[in-house]
């Protein structure tokens, strides 16, 4: 099964640097122009857009993602997610149940849960969405242009508005004005 799937995305203009390390589920859809480098595995209901990377060492289920993005290396991004176009998710960042929109980046070392992220968002490294409180799970929402710096815990529920700039190190636990 995985040499027909790896054979058949590779005929449609897939990629791949080291096919027979990369797995695939039943119905991944993969669309042409992407790229998938070595040992990147694929779980249940992932859908892909053109020209798309997928750096090595990436685990990836529940997800849809645009085109032009940059996903890895060492990426987990978890059911619900949603990636629009040109999307950066770079290494050790985990998503979960959330949509980043267009340019948006997270590009190491972050949590990112239970949010919506606006357009041309920079998530700093090492921030994390703090989504569950013990009992109960809460959303962030971030609006667009919105620059989140390194070091951050956002503690939902929480709204951050268009063009604010979270300093580095930051606790977030009130809602932001937009600027």
């Amino acid at each position: 099964f995985q040499d027909r799937i790896r054979e058949r995305l590779m005929a449609s203009g897939v990629s791949m640097q080291s096919p027979e390390t990369c797995f695939f589920s039943h119905d991944t859809i993969i669309k042409s122009g992407c790229v998938i480098e070595p040992n990147v595995v694929f779980g249940l209901g992932v859908k892909i857009l053109n020209s798309t990377t997928v750096k090595s060492h990436s685990y990836i289920e529940g997800t849809k993602i645009g085109r032009h993005c940059q996903i890895g290396p060492f990426v987990r991004l978890r059911p619900g997610t949603h990636l629009f176009d040109e999307v950066k998710i770079g290494n050790f960042v985990e998503v979960k149940n959330s949509t980043l929109a267009t340019d948006t980046k997270a590009n190491h070392l972050s949590y990112i849960g239970d949010a919506k992220v606006g357009n041309n968002t920079n998530i700093g490294a090492g921030t994390i969405f703090c989504n569950y409180d013990g009992k109960n799970k809460h959303h962030t929402v971030v609006g667009n242009n919105v620059f989140v710096g390194s070091n951050v815990s956002l503690i939902a529920p929480l709204k951050i508005g268009d063009g604010s700039i979270i300093a580095a190190g930051s606790s977030i636990n009130r809602d932001v004005p937009s600027e």
